[in-house]
């Protein structure tokens, strides 16, 4: 077992042995997930902010009924880790947790789901970040998080020779001490990198992380946060709503910043992507059941990012892969427990 000491004299405790060559190695957060249903809340619609287009609201100081709740696993690296080990890439997870029997749980979660844990930091005196899903009346969910342990995540020199052993680096939301990491992570040369940029990254805008995009071979945001990165850059802060609100506007403007491929979802209506000046557009499959839409993101973009090895660049399929594997997952409670694999999926595309 290797130990390396922490800035703030904690330990970071590397679970296997180093190094080995991976196919993908995905950077973010890793949580116990508890999630709670309830029919009681209204959703309002909020059309004049455009950041906030949908609220979910319920009566000040008012006792609100459960019908249901469970435990399960998230966070994003840990989502996509496990929808590309499913798709049959050797695939190890950079993230961090606590010494506790939720932190244990997770370890053992990426272990029977062929995630290699030998990357995982386990930060001593720290819990492991959870989360609180509340799912609404439309099966739609806000997420309340403690990152806790995910803040402590460090890339350092010694993680960035590790991610020279890797064909893939999925990035996903960034915690703690995010802007070295994040500078740590694009020093790496000449790799292929997908970004699903988290809330904290979305807030500085194009000024903050904007000089990232060249480097990103493929940028995968939700329309709502396209919108924000947009209207960040002064060139599009005064645009009117209907312009913002246009998809291929938002995409033309996201892939001048420099990114290979660029990817906006926007629920039920769909997904698009632009690749060498050509649009794309998927539609969404249709779920059996709509019972959550927890990870359906983190879903998407793997299967996205999967097909885009499987496939060979073709955009179409791996699209259509990554609305399928979407479809999959908001149609059982859960952010991994729908996650399709390559047998369910790639035999039958080719």
């Amino acid at each position: 077992m290797n130990f390396i000491n922490h800035q703030n004299c904690r330990q970071i405790i590397f679970t296997q042995k180093l190094i080995m060559k991976y196919d993908i190695i995905t950077i973010g957060g890793a949580t116990e997930d508890i999630t709670f249903y309830t029919n009681e809340g209204i959703l309002i619609n909020n059309k004049k902010d455009l950041i906030r287009q949908r609220l979910l609201a319920f009566e000040y100081g008012a006792k609100i009924k459960i019908d249901k709740s469970f435990s399960g696993f998230g966070g994003g690296a840990s989502n996509v880790a496990v929808g590309l080990a499913n798709f049959g890439f050797k695939t190890a997870c950079l993230c961090a947790i606590g010494e506790d029997v939720r932190g244990q749980k997770i370890l053992d979660n990426f272990q029977k789901r062929g995630v290699d844990i030998t990357l995982v930091q386990k930060i001593k005196n720290i819990e492991t970040g959870f989360s609180f899903l509340l799912v609404g009346p439309a099966n739609e969910h806000i997420v309340f998080s403690n990152r806790a342990a995910n803040n402590e995540l460090i890339i350092n020199n010694f993680q960035t020779e590790i991610l020279y052993q890797s064909e893939w680096i999925y990035l996903t939301s960034l915690s703690g001490e995010w802007k070295n990491n994040l500078e740590n992570i694009f020093s790496v040369k000449n790799k292929k990198i997908a970004w699903n940029p988290g809330h904290r990254q979305i807030l500085t805008g194009v000024q903050g992380i904007g000089k990232y995009f060249k480097k990103t071979t493929c940028l995968i945001i939700n329309k709502d946060e396209a919108i924000e990165l947009v209207v960040s850059d002064k060139k599009y802060k005064n645009k009117s709503h209907v312009y913002l609100n246009n998809v291929k506007n938002l995409l033309l403007v996201l892939s001048s910043y420099g990114s290979k491929i660029v990817v906006i979802t926007a629920g039920l209506d769909g997904a698009d992507v632009m690749s060498e000046g050509k649009i794309y557009h998927q539609p969404i499959i249709k779920e059996k059941q709509r019972v959550d839409t927890t990870g359906v993101g983190d879903a998407f973009g793997s299967a996205f990012v999967a097909g885009l090895e499987l496939y060979k660049q073709d955009i179409k399929k791996s699209l259509f892969l990554a609305s399928k594997n979407a479809a999959s997952v908001v149609s059982v409670p859960g952010a991994q427990n729908g996650l399709l694999s390559k047998k369910d999926n790639y035999e039958s595309f080719n």
